[in-house]
C-alpha cells in the first residue's frame, strides 16, 4: 500500500475520501452549547459513534500557524509559522508571514498529490491559501482555492474556474458567515464530482468573533455548518473536524475592550524607540479583532530595554498571564527561534494585548464585546472524527493529543 512519510509520520493512502475541516475560532464551548442546545445532530452522531476528545492546539493560538501545523502535522518549530506577522530584523520591518516561501515544510496534502492522490484545499480568506497550496501541482486536477477570490479562480492558479457555478452561491462578503459556507459547500461539490482522496477546508471565525455560544447568530451558523457536515458524511467520507483555535470575551463589564497596550508601558518605562512590539494577530481584516489578541512580542532595538528587564517589569503585572524571555517560550510552545520576539508576552483569559494605543482602530469593536484569541486560554480546541479509532490510535489518544495530529488520526486511526 502506497505511504508517505512526512515530519516522522507514515500516512497511508486512504481507503475513503478524509475530510479535514478547520472550524476557524470553533471554541469547544460552542459544541457544548450546540449539544445541550440539540442544534447540531450531525457532530453529536459523530461523537457518539465516532470519536471526540479536546485536544491542544498551537500556541499563539492564531489562524496562520494553527493551520500550518494541522496541514504539516507538526508544530511551528518544523514548519516555521509562528504567526501572522514577525519582525525581520535584519530591515526592522513587520513581515507578513503568509507568503509560501516562509512555509520550511512540505505538506501532507503536496506529498499525497505527488504518488497520485487527488486532493483539494478550500479555504476562506486567502492568506492560507498559497501555503496550503504549497508545491501542489494543479496540473494533476488538484484543486486550491479561496471562497474570498472565488471569482477570480482559473485553472493555471487555482486548478479550477467557474467556482461560483459550481456551488451555485454568488461571491460573499468577508465579513459573514457566508464566507465560511461557500468553503462548506464547495467541499461537498467537489467531494462529489471527483471523489478526492484528501480535502482540507478551512473556515473563518467572524461569527465567533462577535457571536458567543448561544447568541441566535451563532445558533444559526453551526446549524448549519452542522447540516453540511452530515452530507460530507452522508458520500462516505472520512470527517474530521478541529479549529485553529478558541475564542473567549475580552471586554470590561461596560462593554469597552479589556486592553494592554503595551508598547505605552514600554516606551514609558524605556523610552520611546527602544522596543518594538509586533501583535502577530494581524492581518489584512481586523476590523472584528482590531488586531488585538492573547499573545505578542517584543522586540529590543539595542539599547536600554533587555530581556530580563521587560520580563521583570511585566512579570506579575494584572491581566498578564505570562511573560517569556526567547529560549522559554521557544521551548515551551515549540516555536521556530529565528522569528521569535526577544520577549513573548501572553494575557489572561479576559485580557487582550496590543502595541500602542494610537496603533489600533476600535472603532470597529462598538457593535459587540470583543471576544479574541492568541494566548494559551484559546488552545484548547475539539477533535471530533465520524468514525471510531482502531484500538492503537485509541491508546495514543488516551495518552494526549495534538490538533496537528488530526490527519494522522483521519487516515490511519480510522483503518482497520
Amino acid at each position: 500500500m502506497t505511504c508517505i512519510q512526512l515530519n516522522g509520520v507514515a500516512y497511508r493512502r486512504p481507503d475513503r475520501p478524509v475530510v479535514v475541516v478547520c472550524i476557524d475560532g470553533g471554541d469547544p464551548a460552542y459544541i457544548e452549547h450546540g449539544l445541550r442546545a440539540g442544534i447540531i445532530p450531525n457532530i453529536e452522531r459523530f461523537m457518539t459513534e465516532g470519536f471526540s476528545e479536546v485536544a491542544d492546539g498551537t500556541v499563539p493560538s492564531f489562524t496562520c500557524p494553527n493551520n500550518m501545523s494541522l496541514i504539516t502535522g507538526a508544530p511551528p518549530s518544523v514548519h516555521g509559522i509562528s504567526g501572522n506577522f514577525y519582525l525581520d530584523v535584519a530591515t526592522g520591518e513587520a513581515v507578513v508571514m503568509t507568503g509560501p516561501e516562509l512555509l520550511l515544510s512540505r505538506t501532507i496534502l503536496a506529498e499525497f498529490a505527488d504518488v497520485g492522490a487527488r486532493v483539494v484545499s478550500v479555504t476562506a480568506k486567502d492568506k492560507l491559501r498559497r501555503q496550503l497550496g504549497k508545491d501542489l501541482d494543479l496540473s494533476r486536477g488538484n484543486v486550491s482555492f479561496s471562497s474570498e477570490f472565488a471569482s477570480r479562480c482559473t485553472l493555471a492558479d487555482n486548478g479550477i474556474e467557474n467556482v461560483l457555478d459550481l456551488v451555485g452561491m454568488p461571491q460573499p462578503d468577508m465579513y459573514s458567515m457566508d464566507l465560511s459556507l461557500f468553503v462548506l459547500e464547495a467541499g461537498v461539490r467537489l467531494l462529489d464530482r471527483d471523489r478526492p482522496e484528501l480535502m482540507f477546508l478551512s473556515l473563518t471565525d467572524y461569527i465567533q468573533h462577535k457571536h458567543a455560544p448561544g447568541d441566535p447568530v451563532a445558533d444559526e451558523f453551526y446549524r448549519r455548518i452542522d447540516a453540511v457536515f452530515g452530507r460530507l458524511a452522508a458520500s462516505g467520507a472520512t470527517v474530521a473536524l478541529t479549529a485553529d483555535h478558541g475564542m473567549n470575551d475580552k471586554s470590561r463589564p461596560d462593554g469597552s475592550p479589556n486592553v494592554i497596550f503595551l508598547q505605552d508601558i514600554l516606551d514609558r518605562e524605556f523610552g520611546a524607540g527602544d522596543t518594538r512590539v509586533i501583535c502577530p494577530i494581524t492581518d489584512a481584516f481586523v476590523r472584528h479583532h482590531g488586531a488585538l489578541g492573547g499573545f505578542v512580542r517584543v522586540w529590543c532595538r539595542g539599547g536600554k530595554a533587555t530581556p530580563q528587564a521587560i520580563v521583570a517589569l511585566l512579570s506579575g503585572m494584572p491581566g498578564l498571564a505570562e511573560v517569556l524571555d526567547k529560549d522559554s517560550a521557544c521551548r515551551r510552545f515549540d516555536l521556530p527561534a529565528d522569528r521569535e520576539g526577544d520577549v513573548v508576552v501572553i494575557g489572561d483569559r479576559d485580557v487582550v494585548i496590543g502595541a500602542g494605543a494610537a496603533d489600533h482602530d476600535l472603532s470597529t469593536l462598538t457593535d459587540a464585546r470583543l471576544r479574541s484569541h492568541g494566548a494559551v486560554t484559546e488552545a484548547r480546541v475539539p477533535f471530533i472524527l465520524n468514525r471510531p479509532l482502531n484500538d492503537d490510535y485509541r491508546a495514543r489518544a488516551a495518552a494526549g493529543l495534538k490538533s496537528h495530529q488530526i490527519f494522522d488520526f483521519a487516515i490511519n486511526g480510522t483503518a482497520a
